[in-house]
């Protein structure tokens, strides 16, 4: 499984979560179907960066802390001919966003991150929270997730 992380906020600090990621892409692989040739990316972008894109492609005007856009409508749409790498998708994340939220669940940055990650990877497979039996699905399954990896620890 690959993660290209590509950050367009302008800081450095957010160059460092990779091995996050790559353990959030395992154990969610261990827990639901995933091509191990699955790769992702990840952009980390600023609050008027993510503004602009939950305006353009969702209709949304303000800002959000996590966008996905999935490559393919279906999860058996993932399978690629060929040994191609199966691309799920792009998940951008509002590093402001990340330090808020960690700041007003007080828990870690790193937390929030991967939280915002899984919430994302999720949505590349197809999961969702549109009606309250789905919502419940998705959730429990972030939990089952982070709480592996990524304890509720209190902000360093």
């Amino acid at each position: 499984m690959e993660i290209t992380i590509c950050n367009q906020s302008g800081e450095k600090r957010w160059d460092d979560y990779q091995h996050d990621f790559e353990a959030v892409l395992d154990r969610a692989a261990s827990l639901i179907e995933i091509e191990e040739d699955a790769c992702v990316s990840v952009i980390f972008v600023t609050p008027a960066q993510i503004h602009e894109l939950n305006r353009s492609y969702r209709g949304i005007d303000r800002p959000t802390d996590v966008i996905s856009f999935a490559l393919h409508d279906a999860m058996e749409d993932y399978e690629m001919e060929g040994g191609e790498a199966a691309e799920l998708g792009d998940i951008f994340i509002n590093v402001q966003a990340v330090q808020d939220q960690a700041a007003e669940y007080g828990h870690s940055q790193r937390r929030e991150v991967c939280f915002l990650f899984t919430h994302g990877l999720l949505h590349l497979l197809g999961y969702d929270h549109m009606n309250e039996a789905d919502e419940a699905v998705m959730f429990k399954l972030q939990d089952e997730i982070l709480d592996e990896l990524v304890k509720r620890e209190a902000a360093a």
